[in-house]
């Protein structure tokens, strides 16, 4: 599916959306491959770094996840990109990770120099290593969050 054709959705329109079960979306939501590795390992990281609390995580397996994916056009057994909803938009591939490693803050902000790069390029490599992700980290069960963590998950 091309970039074009990616979040053209107007916000919040999830909303209206009758598969898309009702969600907290007061703060952005990060919805991941929960069995994939490297997925699984961004969002300890932004766990770890995220000091101010602000995102929320949703793995792709749960019903949530299925639904927004499909919701925004994406094959829901194939999760080519991880999604950013943020203030009711969706963003994906580059340009939602250089959005998600902003939001950690200083000195993780200094990603949004990555806009520099023509979005063409930015998403070519984007989609070489979301292409290569399972070769590259593996498979794993879904991450358990600790109990401190639990809060920011939604199943």
């Amino acid at each position: 599916m091309g970039r074009s054709s990616l979040g053209t959705k107007a916000a919040y329109s999830y909303r209206s959306d009758a598969a898309v079960p009702d969600f907290a979306d007061d703060r952005p939501l990060i919805v991941f491959d929960g069995e994939c590795v490297f997925c699984s390992g961004w969002v300890k990281f932004a766990l770890k770094h995220d000091r101010q609390r602000r995102y929320r995580f949703v793995a792709a397996q749960t019903p949530l996840g299925q639904a927004l994916y499909r919701h925004y056009g994406l094959d829901a057994r194939d999760y080519e990109t991880n999604i950013l909803i943020e203030e009711g938009r969706a963003f994906f591939k580059a340009d939602g990770s250089i959005r998600m490693v902003a939001g950690l803050g200083f000195p993780y902000s200094l990603v949004k120099l990555f806009r520099l790069l023509p979005r063409r390029a930015a998403d070519a490599l984007y989609e070489f290593i979301a292409r290569n992700r399972l070769k590259i980290a593996g498979r794993q069960s879904c991450m358990v969050p600790t109990p401190e963590q639990r809060s920011r998950f939604i199943a």
